[in-house]
């Protein structure tokens, strides 16, 4: 990882490749030529040549005819092939055959009809088409004749022209930020665009101020936005720079508030926190990335602004979501987790949250999006968050954001004698069914435990009413971590694939182990188990529970078990 993001630093700080040689003295021309950051595999232009296409986990192959007329597998997989990001594995190659190649498959999407498809001309799909015919333009443009050249950048400003009125229909978030993007790229690598340069600075500067938040988080809460804006607007400061043009200060100091979130996700084994949509963690765009970071300390505790805790003490780390849902136009892939948190210890991740799948998202979204995907309280096997449900609406809204949810959710942080204590609540189900939850952690001070607790009561300390009275509290674990029972049900084992050895306990409680799904894993979703304890509010209010290292606390975990009581917490 290391030698690839060093390698990548080496390509990036040569600056951008110069176009102007390939076809000077002209005025529609392209003169420079962004880098692309993401990683190339120059074995897969041999695939590509024989006509098979791999993306998104689906493969087609042509047999000879066009691959712009056959019938898509996917929406993900069209959303690959119309964005021309596979390009790069061609570059990668860098032969004659290959660019030859290139030229074929671009002449064959701008003569082919099919280029006039809906998904084609879809916004974030025509931002992300813009950014690889830039960024890939040396190698389809090299050697080339002044015919196609023209129908290349024909082609190009075509889909230039149409993002500058996209405006309209776009969704809002990510897809907006990536148009801007684009179409700053566009007017820094076309010749004669001093007045698009300025427009194009202007509204990239206005949105990022918009959705990047103070700490640094994006407006969606969702931690891959963070990777999948970066690795466009590292290059595109780098344009800046080769046009001998000032990057503006909204996108230095966006990029300077969002590398630090990078760390602060991070678990001990690299991955993501999954969060709001977040999938599998791309680790090679993410040690890219991170080789930009100078500042290399500890990650924050906190951001308030994006609406997480990180509680970090020895090998363990706790990240927690303790952040409203975002706003409703931002909301498509937010997900019903607040107060959920994972748990790692060292390179091992132990408690999660299912996530998101990378590919064949609408067959798990509703699933993914619920509580019961955290690691959190359930009141009801209800969700603390609603969603837009009617089909209609959806189409309309082009997802399905959320309608309601926790309107205040509190957050406090103090040290204590034994640890680092954060208290927090929110009111997702008060509307519905009267009760506040309350959760409670305490991390010791060497890692070695974590203490929690997690309560439902009504806001003035009146008796909980009602017959929708039960709820669940649920720890999802990493399919790496293998759960059995120990104590009649009242302790489960956790082996970690170190070999270090945890413990759950909830002495009062029945504790049970049920089936659940990692969906973020690389491989697609995988089969994994979960700790559930089940109550009614009416009778028992209140749950306590630790999470314990055994190799470091044996004794006093016997001691505990021996006695039958419970962990104080000091509340």
């Amino acid at each position: 990882m290391g030698r690839f993001a060093r390698s990548m630093i080496a390509r990036a700080s040569g600056g951008s490749v110069a176009l102007s040689q390939l076809w000077p003295g002209r005025a529609d021309r392209l003169i420079i030529a962004p880098h692309d950051l993401r990683t190339a595999d120059a074995t897969r232009s041999a695939e590509i040549y024989a006509g098979r296409f791999v993306f998104a986990g689906k493969i087609v192959t042509c047999h000879g005819r066009s691959v712009f007329d056959l019938e898509p597998p996917s929406e993900d997989w069209e959303v690959a092939l119309l964005g021309f990001g596979w390009l790069r594995h061609l570059r990668a190659a860098d032969t004659a055959l290959t660019r030859a190649n290139a030229r074929s498959l671009i002449d064959d999407w701008l003569s082919n009809p099919s280029n006039r498809r809906p998904l084609g001309r879809r916004a974030d799909v025509m931002a992300r088409r813009v950014i690889s015919l830039l960024s890939h333009a040396p190698l389809v443009l090299g050697d080339t004749d002044g015919k196609f050249y023209r129908r290349y950048l024909r082609g190009l400003t075509r889909d230039i022209r149409h993002l500058r009125f996209a405006m309209l229909d776009m969704p809002d978030g990510v897809p907006r930020l990536q148009v801007m993007i684009a179409l700053g790229y566009a007017s820094l690598c076309l010749a004669n665009q001093a007045r698009n340069i300025r427009g194009a600075t202007r509204k990239l500067s206005d949105e990022l101020q918009r959705q990047i938040l103070p700490d640094g988080g994006h407006i969606s809460r969702n931690p891959g936005a963070l990777i999948e804006l970066l690795i466009d607007l590292l290059p595109l400061r780098q344009t800046f720079a080769a046009r001998n043009i000032a990057p503006p200060p909204a996108l230095l100091n966006a990029i300077d508030r969002m590398m630090p979130m990078l760390r602060f996700f991070r678990h001990g084994d690299g991955s993501f926190a999954l969060f709001n949509g977040m999938s599998s963690t791309p680790s090679d765009l993410l040690a890219t990335l991170l080789a930009y970071d100078d500042t290399h300390g500890a990650p924050m505790t906190s951001m308030p602004h994006s609406g997480f805790h990180r509680l970090e003490a020895g090998a363990m780390t706790v990240i927690m979501d303790t952040g409203s849902p975002p706003s409703a136009n931002v909301s498509q892939d937010a997900h019903a987790g607040c107060l959920s948190f994972e748990l790692s210890s060292g390179p091992s991740r132990i408690v999660i949250n299912c996530g998101m799948p990378s590919t064949g998202r609408d067959n798990w979204r509703p699933f993914a999006r619920s509580t019961s995907a955290h690691s959190t309280l359930t009141c009801h096997e209800t969700s603390s968050c609603q969603f837009v449900e009617i089909s209609a609406v959806k189409r309309l809204l082009q997802g399905a954001p959320i309608v309601s949810g926790p309107a205040n959710v509190e957050s406090y942080r103090e040290a204590v004698a034994d640890g680092e204590l954060l208290t927090t609540s929110h009111d997702g189900y008060l509307a519905r069914f009267g009760v506040v939850h309350r959760r409670v952690l305490m991390a010791a001070h060497d890692g070695s435990r974590l203490d929690g607790e997690d309560t439902l009561s009504s806001p003035r300390g009146a008796p909980i009413k009602g017959r929708d009275t039960d709820f669940a509290l649920r720890f999802h674990l990493h399919p790496a971590v293998k759960a059995s029972h120990l104590s009649e049900g009242r302790v489960v084992m956790l082996a970690l694939p170190n070999r270090d050895i945890w413990t759950f306990e909830a002495l009062s409680d029945r504790i049970e182990l049920e089936d659940s799904v990692f969906l973020a894993g690389n491989d697609g979703p995988r089969r994994t188990a979960q700790i559930v304890i089940r109550q009614d509010s009416k009778d028992v209010a209140t749950i306590r529970w630790s999470f314990v290292r055994s190799t470091v606390s044996t004794a006093a975990t016997s001691a505990r078990r021996n006695a039958g009581r419970e962990p104080d917490l000091p509340l």
